[in-house]
């Protein structure tokens, strides 16, 4: 369990019973002003904060261990990338929570989104954007275009009901092991769904709030070759699971 000081962890939300080992991964890149408050706002009870340097030009790793949380380096760029580097540093804990390190997810919501891996009904819950409400401006119109186009091709292909590509999300070890992630980019989110789906696993869906990015700006959506990328590999990831027939 992460022991900070008092003031520098939420107590908000206390943590679901019977979850074992719990790690929170969050990419950052260049997030040195928003890292503050985001690492403060994480309950005290997790066992593990890592923050993932994602080839950060600015003081990211430096503030993220002096507020006590691990810091894990890929200089290779991709949100993709640091997540398989997080998941690869946490191999002792039974549950992965993924959030962004840029304000825009509510830490002290993780128990909202442990809670149905915590109660045996779900192998992976995606913290639903749309279900929970984001702020006005919170997501751009690419953003919410791609997020409609992408959610109703999955429940085309899959029959099941999803709403969100939110990166707020929690999954078992196990269920990862079966996943078997690789895509190192654009498609990460996309991929831990899809191949979810496709697989039989449980996966389900809770309400969170999104807010505006505490500073600087997004590296996704914020561009619009970010945009571009991303919206295409989104659905060459969708389609490529959707013609898989072999596991995983």
């Amino acid at each position: 369990m992460i022991h900070m000081p008092s003031s520098a962890h939420s107590d908000i939300g206390a943590k679901p019973p019977g979850l074992g080992r719990v790690a929170a991964i969050l990419p950052a890149r260049d997030e040195a002003l928003a890292l503050p408050a985001v690492i403060k706002a994480m309950p005290e009870w997790l066992d593990r904060i890592i923050i993932v340097d994602n080839g950060s030009r600015d003081n990211t790793a430096e503030i993220a261990r002096s507020l006590g949380a691990e810091v894990v380096v890929e200089p290779e760029i991709g949100y993709g990338a640091a997540c398989l580097a997080g998941i690869a540093a946490a191999r002792d804990c039974d549950v992965l929570l993924f959030l962004d390190a840029d304000g825009s997810d509510r830490p002290e919501d993780a128990h909202l989104v442990l809670q149905p891996i915590a109660a045996g009904t779900a192998d992976l819950v995606i913290g639903s954007r749309v279900q929970g409400g984001a702020e006005p401006g919170a997501l751009t119109l690419p953003q919410i275009f791609g997020n409609r186009l992408a959610t109703f091709l999955m429940r085309m292909l899959w029959g099941t009901e999803v709403s969100d590509l939110g990166p707020f999300r929690a999954i078992t070890r196990n269920a990862l092991e079966k996943i078997a992630m690789r895509d190192r980019d654009y498609g990460w989110t996309v991929e831990m769904q899809a191949r979810a789906l496709r697989l039989g696993l449980r996966v389900t869906e809770v309400p969170v709030a999104r807010h505006h990015r505490k500073a600087g700006k997004s590296k996704v959506s914020g561009t619009v070759m970010g945009v571009v990328r991303a919206g295409t590999k989104i659905l060459y990831v969708i389609g490529r699971e959707a013609l898989t027939r072999d596991r995983p």
